[in-house]
Formats: C-alpha cells, structure tokens, sequence
C-alpha cells in the first residue's frame, strides 16, 4: 500500500487561503503538494503536466468547473485520483461528479480528517463520498438497479453526452470538448435516449430537471 509520506497532490481552489489550508493539512501528513492553481483550466494543465498521485479541485472555479475539469481529464485518458470539494449538498451535483469521473465528493465544512479518509480510501480504488453527506445512502441509489435508476444504465461517455445535452449543448460543440465527430455524439445520443426511453430533446431535459441534474453547467 503506497504511503501518505509517498503521495503527490495538485491543488485547485480560487481561494488562495482555502489552498494553502488545505496545502499544510496535506504536509502535515507527509504529503508533497506539486502545484496550486487558481480556476479549473489550469488545474487540467496543470494536472497533466504533473501527473500527480491525487488532485484536489473545487467544484466552482472560474472559466473552467471542477466537475468539467474532471470531465476534461477522464476524456484525455487521465488516471490521476480526483476529489471534488464543494459546500453544495445537492444530490444532483454530487452524482454528476461521480458520473464525470471524481472519485471523491466532500464537503468544505467537514472536518479535516474526512479528506484523509477519502485519500486512504480512494488510493485503494474505492468511491468516497462526504459521511455529512449521509453517503452510504447517496452511494447506494447511485448503484440502484438500472430498472430504479434508468442513469446506471448509460456508459460514463453517454453520461457525459447526456450532461452536455441537457446543458444546452450543440452535438458540434460537443464533439469538439471530446475530440469526437458530431457522427459519434449522435450515435450516443440515439442510445441514451433509448435507454432512457426519452424521444426528443425536451424530454431529456425534463428528465434531468425533474432529477437536478441541471445544477452544474458543465460549460459555463
């Protein structure tokens, strides 16, 4: 099992103080911090370059969200530990990280200790989320049978189909944020929407408003 004293951390909050708390926290367990960044944009560059153990993102960043820099890492094929931080408690929001590729969701006014939880947690390849959060039950609906939750039935790339389109995004813009062809994202877009046995445009976005999974735009 790889030690705290051997793990690297990239860091991105656009709050300095909240940074550099975070920053002492993660040496007093050993940890290096390789880099501290301001907004969701340069955390991708920033995590790319680094290649860090874990990287450590706010949820509202400028420019770029923590949840679509996640989106942006898992798409380029990063295997980098993600952790969203967020004081949102909203259920929507928590799974849409999870469904983005974070593989932690915490809470900024929990304690501490909860975020070495998660890190020893997550290094063993597990998907932690926040106890304040009640996230035994959170994590247990998100595993729901696919015929309780019609989500668990979408591949992570449909899901991120899925989010850009309820988001208001065109199938070309898409592409483009996934380097895939409008071709290819019609093809997801077919599926899920059979999936989710949804016709039409309007239906998925009802759909994803009666289930608040509007409240982070991937791509404001």
């Amino acid at each position: 099992m790889q030690e705290l004293s051997a793990i690297t951390v990239v860091l991105a909050d656009d709050h300095a103080i909240v940074r550099e708390g975070i920053a002492a926290l993660c040496a007093s367990q050993g940890m290096r911090v390789l880099g501290q960044v301001a907004d969701g944009g340069a955390a991708v560059e920033t995590i790319t370059a680094l290649n860090p153990d874990f990287a450590i993102l706010d949820l509202n960043m400028p420019w770029v969200t923590g949840i679509e820099a996640v989106r942006r890492l898992r798409a380029a094929g990063c295997t980098v530990k993600l952790i969203i931080l967020s004081i949102s408690r909203e259920e929507g929001t928590v799974l849409e990280a999870l469904r983005a590729g974070a593989d932690a969701y915490l809470v900024k006014d929990g304690p501490g200790r909860h975020l070495m939880d998660a890190i020893n947690f997550v290094r063993d390849g597990g998907i932690y989320v926040s106890p304040m959060l009640r996230g035994v039950g959170l994590f247990a609906k998100h595993q729901k049978s696919r015929r309780e939750n019609p989500l668990a039935a979408l591949s992570p790339r449909e899901m991120e189909v899925f989010s850009y389109l309820v988001n208001g995004l065109r199938a070309k813009d898409i592409a483009d944020l996934l380097e895939i062809s409008p071709k290819t994202v019609d093809t997801y877009r077919a599926s899920l929407m059979r999936k989710l046995n949804v016709h039409d445009l309007v239906g998925l976005v009802k759909f994803a408003i009666e289930r608040n999974l509007t409240t982070t735009s991937p791509h404001r």
